[in-house]
């Protein structure tokens, strides 16, 4: 492990901390190695959800490291499995993930944020896709930022590259939860424990439904699902876990999931 990217495990709870002062900016390597993290993650049936945040206070992530970017990196580097950030392009990470927002998002740090499922943001939180300021193209963002806020929100953000502060990110829906920045990581973990103690093959066929039903219509979706087309949720629906769940709502008990 390297000292750009420290982790911590807690029980079925992995955290990651992005922790290259002073902006906690990401070149290749710290991106491959993120990619490997959350590649791990993904394969490791003792964990069952994710946290990232950055180290400091004041950014959680400003994107892609400039200095990297003048000495070649470009658009073609190798940024590892994930794409850039580690999450992004990481195929089938069906478990979830917290962003735990400790700061400045902007950039490439903005779309490794909204690559998560749900965000908690520290009370000074602030975002940016400044790229456009560089004559460049937040291509992730310009992808999904669309489908996260209404479209005049994110189109205005990208052709800007105004900063929008954490009231508005909650307006918006950009963000689940605003809190105190002491008590960021104490919120993060309590959502992770609880979902830790979730049925781990729903939390899959949730995350794989939505993603391989995004550009369909609801027929093709909901025809998909009957027909069990999707690989989590034909495991679910024969699983161990689906029995559980209707074994312990009728004896009024609590369900012990395995995940099986």
């Amino acid at each position: 492990m390297s000292e750009s990217v420290q982790t911590h495990v807690d029980g079925r709870v992995l955290e990651v901390i992005l922790d290259r002062p002073k902006a906690n900016a990401i070149d290749s390597p710290t991106s491959q190695e993120l990619g490997r993290i959350f590649a791990d993650f993904r394969d490791n049936p003792d964990l069952r959800v994710a946290i990232i945040t950055g180290g400091g206070e004041k950014f959680f992530c400003a994107g892609w490291d400039l200095k990297a970017a003048a000495a070649g990196e470009d658009a073609t580097t190798d940024f590892g499995v994930g794409g850039f950030g580690g999450l992004q392009e990481l195929p089938d990470l069906n478990k979830p993930v917290i962003a735990a927002v400790n700061g400045i998002a902007c950039g490439g740090g903005f779309e490794l944020m909204i690559s998560t499922d749900i965000i908690i943001a520290a009370d000074h939180a602030t975002f940016a896709l400044p790229e456009i300021n560089a004559g460049t193209l937040a291509d992730a963002a310009t992808l999904k930022l669309p489908k996260r806020v209404p479209y005049h929100v994110a189109v205005e953000l990208l052709l800007t590259g105004r900063w929008m502060d954490v009231d508005e990110a909650l307006k918006w829906g950009l963000v689940n939860e605003v809190v105190k920045a002491d008590q960021l990581l104490v919120r993060a973990r309590e959502v992770a424990n609880l979902l830790s103690e979730g049925p781990p093959l729903v939390f899959a066929a949730i995350k794989e439904t939505i993603r391989k039903t995004e550009n369909m219509d609801f027929n093709q979706s909901i025809q998909m699902l009957n027909d069990q087309g999707l690989p989590t949720v034909k495991k679910l629906y024969n699983s161990e876990d689906m029995h559980e769940g209707a074994l312990a709502f009728a004896e009024k008990r609590s369900p012990v999931w395995k995940g099986r």
